[in-house]
């Protein structure tokens, strides 16, 4: 643990992420002017290669600040204060997790970063995560595919909020939009975000919407959580339409983002309706892989591909890249498969057993040792039959153990020690079933599965020792009985 904790000290201190002065070939345009449908002046700065011509377009919308850029050899705040998993090169023309114009001007695109209405340079007031977003993202694409450096074929990229705007706008499918790149972004605010299971989000939530400009935001989305603890229209409206999107797509979506994005992102490569559509999955930090050379280089084979109409293989290449990870720093394999959730997993029932203990405070641990070599990929389901005093709030995480020591996975926020999976759920007596968020973990003969129920988040809300931003309600007091459990592992053969 204290090796841990010097791990992310040095990362504030010393961060890993380098950034290096911009180059001097590229063409920046800032505060460009783009009237929205409804007269909204939206302002933007445009990356152009300096060489005359026309482009393809790389955009991003985002509340973070077009203008909020790393300085040489200093990089944003949150990458220091959030834990990297690997080094991370950029440029200082950088925002917080976009495209880098340096990268993509470099590979002969226009690249526009633009800030969203009611933040920063744009006119306007904001309402979070609403199809606003949509209508307004639809009118920049149409309009970056008219001007006179463009060659009329858009695309879309970027991390977290910029995939979330990327899924409203491509749910209305602009006639210029060839192409997204949607990297690891929740579909469902209510179900991935505010109340995963019905457990209400107490520390990220609360982080995120206090580190912004809310000068011009409508709606204070910490309040709309509490004010909406159910799941109702008001959270339903709030969730893009992604069975009407068919525009060509690239979707990241991690095992280490159970906190936030991971849910949603396998959900929306499920659901969406484009011919082509790819999977990327991992189990790092969604910046390290985003930024790394080989999502780089997916990334660029794609829009290269759909943007500029290179016949360079990408349309055959299989839609699913799976990464194995056996420990948190070990990749066992990487594979190409043919589809989300694999057609050749064979589901196995685990009897872990039964027992009892006190919530918030106790932990009921049930155990099954492996006996040959194992291979887990997908969601996993609980079934439980419980007797409970009341209502409570119902933590579920498997954790590996090899040789009696707990074997630790890459996290969400940059968290380094982290769970196999986890699910949340309400519960009350009776029968209770409970999908687990996806993974892919290699268990050698002799590596034991922990599954852990407990009443309260798995690890302290802190930022040296714990997974922070993170938090979740409390359960209430109370007792829960486990008359049966039965845990339903995909397994590989």
């Amino acid at each position: 643990m204290l090796s841990y904790v010097w791990e992310r000290v040095r990362g504030i201190l010393f961060s890993p992420v380098k950034i290096s002065p911009p180059p001097q070939n590229v063409v920046v345009d800032r505060d460009v002017e783009i009237a929205t449908r409804d007269g909204t002046l939206l302002r933007a700065n445009v990356y152009r290669p300096q060489a005359p011509g026309r482009y393809p377009v790389i955009l991003s919308y985002h509340p973070y600040g077009k203008d909020h850029l790393p300085r040489p050899g200093w990089p944003l705040i949150m990458f220091r204060l959030l834990r990297q998993s690997a080094p991370i090169h950029l440029s200082a023309w950088t925002g917080w997790e976009a495209p880098d114009p340096a990268y993509w001007a470099g590979r002969g695109y226009v690249v526009i970063n633009c800030d969203m209405r009611g933040f920063y340079r744009s006119g306007g007031q904001a309402v979070l995560l609403s199809a606003q977003e949509g209508l307004d993202y639809y009118d920049l694409i149409e309009w970056a595919a008219v001007q006179p450096w463009s060659t009329g074929k858009v695309g879309l990229s970027g991390v977290s909020y910029l995939c979330l705007t990327q899924w409203r706008a491509a749910a209305l499918n602009p006639p210029s939009l060839a192409a997204i790149c949607a990297w690891e972004g929740f579909t469902s605010v209510y179900h991935d975000l505010a109340y995963p299971g019905g457990i209400r989000e107490d520390g990220f939530v609360p982080f995120w919407f206090g580190k912004l400009d809310k000068r011009r935001v409508v709606e204070n989305l910490r309040t709309v959580q509490m004010e909406n603890p159910l799941y109702n229209d008001k959270w339903k409206n709030l969730e893009p339409a992604l069975e009407d999107i068919r525009v060509p797509a690239l979707i990241c979506a991690s095992f280490s983002d159970h906190n936030l994005h991971s849910r949603g992102s396998f959900e929306a490569f499920r659901r969406i309706a484009s011919q082509y559509k790819w999977l990327y999955t991992h189990r790092t930090g969604k910046w390290a892989a985003y930024y790394s050379p080989e999502g780089l280089a997916w990334q660029t084979r794609f829009f290269d591909c759909f943007l500029k109409g290179e016949e360079n293989g990408m349309k055959e290449v299989p839609p699913v890249r799976l990464e194995i990870r056996e420990t948190g720093n070990q990749v066992l394999a990487v594979r190409e498969e043919k589809e989300w959730p694999l057609a050749r997993s064979q589901p196995q029932v685990l009897a872990m057993g039964s027992g009892m203990c006190h919530f918030p405070s106790g932990v009921l641990s049930l155990e099954h040792r492996f006996d040959r070599d194992t291979e887990i990929t997908g969601p996993m389901t609980l079934n439980l039959h419980v007797e409970t005093s009341t209502t409570l709030c119902l933590f579920v995480g498997v954790r590996k153990l090899s040789a009696g020591r707990e074997v630790v996975f890459e996290g969400s926020y940059g968290f380094g020690r982290d769970l196999v999976t986890r699910g949340f759920l309400k519960v009350n007596s009776g029968q209770v079933s409970l999908e687990l968020l996806p993974s892919s973990t290699f268990f050698r003969r002799g590596d034991t599965l922990r599954l852990d129920l407990q009443g309260r988040y798995f690890f302290p809300r802190h930022p040296l020792l714990g997974q922070f931003p993170a938090g979740y309600e409390a359960s209430p007091q109370g007792s829960l009985t486990v008359h049966k459990s039965e845990l339903i592992v995909p397994i590989i053969p």
